[in-house]
């Protein structure tokens, strides 16, 4: 394998899975990249056993990203998504022994994510200890957030001392897209107000006006929000306490309940969409219910940013769900032609991999696809850094 002269390898560690790319930052070609799926749920128990296959991987491949020297030949930084940053990190960060130990101490706000991405780095670290290693923070796009969006109502000296506010997710993934919207568009970005809905296995939404991030769906935690896959979203917070008090459920068991067995798979059994579409063709009654929830609160945050923008220019779809399910994109917008929004259902066909008008050209809101590139947003930040 050639051309790796000043490459950065990313690293994205999901609550599920394990993409890695090795790329050009800035000319975004991909030298070898994939994903490895389904972790925990198959062969690879964890993300430490996934990165060590990526690295034999690379080696079957022709680049020895791990040799004696404990360098990479032509790999300028390893980039590492990391989803919660906190109060402590709001931009692209060198990562030491004691960066390393705060990602890890956030983890009780980010369960399903820090955790893993810790490991990420630790393995990285271990086997390419010559190479730079940088944490890019998925809050640090919605780190400005306004204050009346950003603040819970609770005691306020207690929020403030344990800096308890709503922080955001997929943060490289909203503002990335946002930008993309903006060019494809012909826009300057200060100009565009826009919704970006970010559907995957996690989802979120994002109001965006004039490129800055002004309200989001996730909060404290990845857990708040949108309907996900395995994650509840949006919850009474007096069920948390019902569910102590009146079933005699532990904080652990609270916590498995609501971020691994809630969502789609806790109302229909299956969090991969393209199951939960196999059974809804089936007629599964569970199935389209839960199908039935997932719209209904996506269309409730779209109505939401419409209110708070004001004026909208553009509603983007994105991420796995969000570029590949045309169902989807069109039951999210359905009925909402009085506010100019209208989804060609001649445009709007299966996949898109490249970013398409999925409205008609005279619509007064532009409804596009946008396909996310969190990658290379994480190499360009690592390089910069």
């Amino acid at each position: 394998m050639t051309g790796t002269a000043g490459t950065v390898l990313v690293l994205n560690s999901g609550s599920s899975s394990l993409k890695y790319q090795l790329l050009h930052p800035d000319t975004g070609v991909v030298v070898h990249g994939g994903i490895v799926e389904r972790i925990g749920e198959t062969d690879v128990p964890d993300h430490k056993a996934a990165l060590r296959m990526v690295f034999d991987e690379f080696a079957d491949q022709g680049l020895d990203l791990a040799d004696g020297a404990g360098t990479a030949d032509g790999i300028a930084a390893v980039g590492h998504r990391v989803v919660h940053g906190g109060r402590s990190f709001h931009a692209p960060t060198l990562i030491d022994d004691a960066v390393l130990a705060e990602i890890r101490r956030l983890s009780s706000l980010a369960p399903l994510h820090n955790p893993a991405n810790a490991q990420g780095i630790e393995v990285a670290r271990e086997l390419l200890p010559q190479v730079k290693q940088v944490a890019v923070f998925d809050t640090a796009f919605f780190f400005d957030l306004p204050a009346a969006a950003a603040i819970y109502a609770i005691d306020r000296e207690l929020a403030r001392e344990h800096s308890i506010r709503r922080y955001g997710f997929h943060g490289t993934s909203h503002q990335y897209v946002s930008q993309q919207v903006a060019q494809f568009l012909g826009r300057p970005g200060d100009e565009v107000n826009q919704i970006v809905l970010h559907l995957g296995n996690g989802a979120s939404a994002s109001a965006v006006r004039g490129g800055r991030a002004v309200d989001t769906s996730m909060g404290l935690t990845p857990l708040e929000g949108l309907v996900m896959g395995t994650r509840s979203g949006d919850i009474d917070p007096g069920l948390v306490l019902h569910l102590a008090r009146g079933l005699g459920m532990g904080v652990d068991e609270i916590d498995t309940l609501l971020n691994r067995n809630s969502g789609l798979k806790g109302l229909a059994g299956e969090n991969d969409f393209r199951a939960l579409g196999a059974l809804i063709e089936q007629g599964d009654p569970d199935a389209q219910l839960a199908y039935a929830v997932f719209i209904h609160r996506l269309r409730r945050y779209i109505g939401a940013y419409l209110v708070d923008l004001g004026r909208t220019d553009a509603i983007t779809f994105t991420a796995g769900v969000g570029e590949n399910s045309a169902q989807v994109r069109a039951d999210a917008l359905a009925g909402l032609e009085g506010f100019g929004i209208v989804v060609d259902p001649h445009r709007n066909t299966g996949r898109v991999t490249e970013p398409t008008r999925i409205s008609p050209e005279d619509a007064p809101v532009a409804v596009l696809v946008v396909p996310t590139n969190e990658e290379l947003a994480i190499a360009r930040e690592a390089a910069a850094l």
